[in-house]
């Protein structure tokens, strides 16, 4: 049998976990068998005082009765090897004494019938009964927090808050009294259970040599030791029962005396602990229950390695709810209840949706989730890595909401070195990329989450929103820009995500500013995003606020030096900007990178490859006949405009390269 403790803990009464119910289970179960044991035992027993005629025939079934504690196998049977030696001995001398048992009836009832007795009436009573009111109060307790876990977060509902937390913290409280005394009473009850198997048979057998004075001569000689080691054996035991009473009660009395805060949910004291990769505790999780109907279950979760497991209440073991390798997690609105976060797989296909009991249980799963995502777990040192990238992502992230200089004092990254410069004609992938994650993005780079216009630059462009009109007739220089963004004109629907600047221009440094954004919106709780329309033309990109049709921030093509969308998550992609820096007086100007990231509704590839278009297109201007020869590959709309949707069957042009353009799409 596997090894089993044969003690419940007072200190976790409170938490009231999985492997608590199962451990206290074991005790119920043990405490049953025991119940059965004692009933038996005292029928055999009863038959003993009540037949004195059949009396050879009773102790020979009291002398078997005895043998089969041996083969009860009780999960809590530690220190009953003694007892069963014991027993053993006593069902020996049982059937050597049957037949000196005739006139025993009064001393049996005194010595043998009623210790049992009061053994059953009190104690095996006492331990029904507190069963009775520990279900009642563990019912009580689930009703009050799921009508608190229905509490929703209108501040009009603060009165209605407090009841509930109040009741929250009576019906727990109550639950935690009527579990420390149930804990204290199956404790003690693995004591009881020892004397209350051998008072019966000492007193039996001392009856026996009281009065049959014939036969005590010879049974007293052989057992004159062995009952005064079995009086000792009870009195040891019983001296056991008293000290572990006691320290039970001043247990009990030590975790009484805490204060009201800890029956009361959302009232954490402690501060959130990023750096966990380990968590367990009930979470309520969302399930549906038809097309448009869903119900919230309460649920025990825990993280064991990679894995995020469930243990419904009375399970011996949990099972695997969802892989956290590579998933994501992020803080949502959920049917207006309050602390609710979702995990989603890797793919995409699986995701689920958890409320916690508070702010602080909320953060710390979001954390937890996030480091396991990333694999903390399986290095050497888990927790010191959790500390070390938790310092670092504090340290290196600062929400900054504007385009605006970076302040004096403030981690600026190093300049990108010589040699990681791409090379003229942008989108030319720097050879040997560094794989370490300092050689891409310089520790301590700020991390900017939103693109916020200023107001003069809106009122410009507000102004400036119709075509000015040159009353002497002449073409403005922006005509010909316009021209050429003809050629091309594509919009997508895009959030900003973030954007921070980088050593170098590669898709290496694209991913990790995508790992690196996506980090610091979970350690910061950023989730919201504003949606923005992203126009890719023949010269330029440019971010489009799709209400009042302003312009956040524009790059002229020739800027975006890489792009890249990412390898598992098909809706992120971004790009790398690169700048010049004249004011050192150099001619070029030293260069210097941004990477920019977004999520788009649309696969990432379709920009990237809308991207990649525009630069042939721009590629191809400076030469007419390359320029004609890329249209004509290419198919066009009505007005001249390329074609970038996939055409229908049978009308797709038979130009050169078509094939190769399908397949890249």
């Amino acid at each position: 049998m596997p090894a089993v403790h044969h003690k419940l803990l007072l200190e976790d009464a409170l938490q009231d976990s999985p492997q608590t119910r199962s451990l206290l289970s074991v005790f119920e179960e043990d405490a049953g068998m025991l119940t059965s044991y004692t009933n038996q035992l005292h029928q055999s027993l009863q038959r003993v005082f009540g037949a004195q005629s059949e009396m050879g025939l009773a102790t020979e079934q009291l002398s078997q009765q005895l043998l089969e504690y041996e083969k009860k196998n009780f999960a809590l049977g530690k220190g009953d090897e003694e007892v069963i030696a014991t027993l053993q001995i006593f069902a020996k001398t049982v059937g050597e004494l049957n037949s000196l048992h005739s006139e025993l009836a009064n001393q049996m009832a005194d010595s043998m019938v009623f210790p049992l007795i009061q053994f059953r009436e009190k104690d095996l009573t006492e331990i029904s009964t507190l069963k009775e009111i520990h279900g009642i109060a563990t019912d009580e307790h689930e009703a009050s927090m799921v009508k608190y876990s229905r509490l929703p977060k209108k501040k009009e509902n603060e009165k209605l808050k407090s009841d509930l937390v109040k009741e929250v913290a009576y019906t727990r409280r109550k639950q935690h009294q009527a579990s420390l005394q149930y804990y204290c009473a199956l404790n003690a009850l693995q004591y009881r259970k020892r004397i209350a198997m051998l008072e019966p048979m000492l007193g039996y057998v001392q009856a026996q040599i009281s009065f049959f004075k014939k036969g005590i001569e010879l049974v007293s000689k052989k057992m004159e030791n062995f009952l005064c080691s079995v009086s000792n054996m009870t009195q040891n035991i019983q001296a056991q029962l008293d000290a572990e009473a006691e320290n039970m009660r001043a247990t009990q009395r030590e975790l009484l005396s805490a204060e009201d805060d800890v029956y009361m949910p959302d009232k954490d004291v402690e501060p959130v602990n990023r750096t966990l990769i380990q968590k367990a505790g009930y979470l309520n999780i969302r399930n549906k229950t038809g097309l448009v109907t869903t119900a919230w279950d309460r649920l025990y979760f825990f993280t064991q390695g990679g894995n995020l497991m469930c243990q419904p209440r009375g399970a011996v073991a949990g099972g695997m709810v969802l892989d956290l390798d590579n998933s994501s997690v992020m803080g949502v609105e959920c049917e207006d209840r309050r602390y609710c976060f979702q995990i989603t797989s890797p793919s995409g296909k699986k995701s689920m949706i958890l409320q916690a009991e508070s702010r602080r249980e909320y953060e710390e799963w979001i954390c937890t989730v996030n480091n396991i995502s990333r694999q903390i777990y399986l290095t050497d040192n888990p927790e010191a890595v959790a500390i070390r990238l938790n310092q670092t992502a504090i340290q290196a992230v600062t929400p900054i909401t504007s385009f605006e200089k970076r302040p004096e004092g403030s981690p600026d990254p190093d300049r990108a070195k010589p040699g990681s410069v791409p090379a003229a004609g942008g989108g030319a992938q720097k050879t040997g990329a560094a794989s370490e994650p300092e050689d891409l993005i310089a520790p301590g780079t700020p991390i900017q989450f939103d693109i916020m216009l200023p107001a003069s630059e809106f009122q410009d462009q507000n102004r400036a929103g119709g075509r000015r009109t040159n009353p002497f007739g002449e073409t403005d220089d922006d005509c010909s820009t316009e021209s050429d963004d003809a050629l091309l004109q594509q919009v997508f629907a895009v959030r900003f995500l973030g954007s921070m600047a980088v050593r170098c221009s590669n898709q290496e440094v694209i991913y990790e500013a995508m790992r690196q954004v996506l980090a610091a919106r979970a350690i910061h709780n950023i989730f919201k995003t504003t949606e923005s329309h992203l126009m890719v033309t023949s010269s330029s990109l440019r971010l489009i606020d799709p209400q009042t049709q302003v312009t956040r921030i524009s790059f002229q093509l020739e800027e975006v030096c890489q792009f890249a969308a990412h390898q598992e998550n098909g809706r992120l992609m971004g790009f790398v900007v690169e700048t010049r820096d004249w004011s050192d007086g150099d001619e070029e100007g030293e260069p210097s990178f941004s990477a920019f990231v977004f999520e788009s509704n649309t696969e990432g590839e379709k920009i990237c490859y809308t991207v990649s278009l525009a630069k042939d297109i721009t590629e191809a201007k400076k030469d007419p006949e390359a320029l004609a020869q890329l249209m004509k590959s290419m198919p066009l709309t009505n007005d001249g405009k390329f074609l970038l949707l996939e055409p229908e069957a049978g009308d797709t042009p038979d130009g050169p390269g078509q094939e190769d353009l399908e397949s890249e799409a």
